[in-house]
């Protein structure tokens, strides 16, 4: 890994005219253009390899490599499965830290802070009432779910940081998308009436139909701004954030499934519902290593005002991977 590390380092060095490549008995030096890229790989064949120019020196011993050029010094060392270099002004205290890991040349560009949001989770939905409790009585009671089938599915795709406080600390905000399916637990369906109010779909019960299935669908897209609190700072570290998440809604339908005359039938309609077109919630994540908890409650309603029974959804559930 140190050896991929020094090759690019040098290459970058290189291709900017900073290095003037001298022969070494003790490595080969080989030169590869594509396009307008000039690289140059070194192979070392000794723990030992020097190179030097009027311009800049390079020097490597056993795991730790010095690169000095101009006012900059870079040292690598080589720590099995980790490679770190560290890129210094000389004659200042300033330093900046980069981390390579396994086999990945990949700068930190974020410093080190490594936010916890990109992924995909797996959890439970829910709603509690007006009065916040989970018993929903009155109108609200079409709504009343069966909790061990009603999924909340997350695919988080983008994240973005911004670190302080010696990257222990961080603002994370970035993109995802939230699907959540409300298992009913009532014989019924949903539908907008004659005025536009979502309201119970009685016809299967007039019809003697009993419903093996029917669900409530949404899907949103997601924004988070959260401050997240690492100890130590990386991504396998103990971690809690917590924030607000905001909402808009890309699109919704409900699913019907029972029998009829024998056959399996599926009534799927696609509609608004008058769910929430925008919305935000209080969102808290915490984690360590591949142990990862999530929970969201939205103190908007689910369906618009006066459109609906009033009813506030919410999710937990666990990050099954973390990107």
């Amino acid at each position: 890994m140190k050896t991929i590390v020094i090759t690019l380092i040098i290459s970058l060095v290189a291709t900017h005219s900073y290095i003037v490549a001298q022969d070494n008995p003790q490595s080969t030096l080989s030169k590869l253009e594509s396009n307008d890229t000039t690289r140059f790989f070194v192979q070392q064949k000794k723990d030992t390899l020097d190179l030097s120019s009027n311009l800049a020196t390079i020097s490597s011993k056993s795991d730790t490599t010095k690169i000095k050029f101009g006012k900059k010094l870079l040292t690598v060392i080589d720590r099995g499965n980790n490679t770190s270099v560290e890129i210094t002004s000389i004659g200042k205290d300033k330093n900046e830290n980069i981390d390579w890991n396994n086999e990945f040349w990949n700068r930190k560009s974020n410093k080190g802070f490594e936010p916890h949001w990109a992924g995909v989770e797996l959890g439970l939905t829910g709603l509690l009432s007006g009065s916040k409790s989970n018993s929903l009585k009155g109108d609200a009671a079409i709504m009343d779910l069966n909790s061990g089938k009603s999924i909340n599915f997350n695919l988080n795709f983008l994240e973005y940081a911004v670190p302080f406080a010696h990257q222990h600390l961080g603002v994370v905000t970035g993109m995802g998308l939230e699907v959540s399916n409300f298992r009913l637990s009532s014989n019924i369906g949903l539908i907008k009436n004659d005025v536009g109010v979502t309201v119970a779909d009685s016809s299967y019960i007039k019809s003697g139909i009993n419903l093996s299935k029917s669900k409530l669908t949404m899907t949103y897209l997601s924004i988070p701004l959260l401050m997240e609190f690492q100890v130590p700072s990386g991504h396998k570290r103990f971690y809690v954030s917590a924030g607000v998440i905001g909402g808009v809604k890309l699109g919704s339908h409900t699913k019907v499934v029972y029998q009829d005359g024998g056959q399996k039938q599926k009534d799927k309609n696609r509609n608004d519902y008058n769910l929430a077109t925008l919305r935000y919630g209080f969102h808290a994540r915490v984690g360590y290593k591949f142990i990862n908890l999530y929970a969201t409650y939205y103190p908007v309603a689910l369906f618009e005002k006066d459109k609906g029974p009033e009813v506030y959804p919410f999710n937990v559930g666990l990050v099954l991977l973390g990107f």
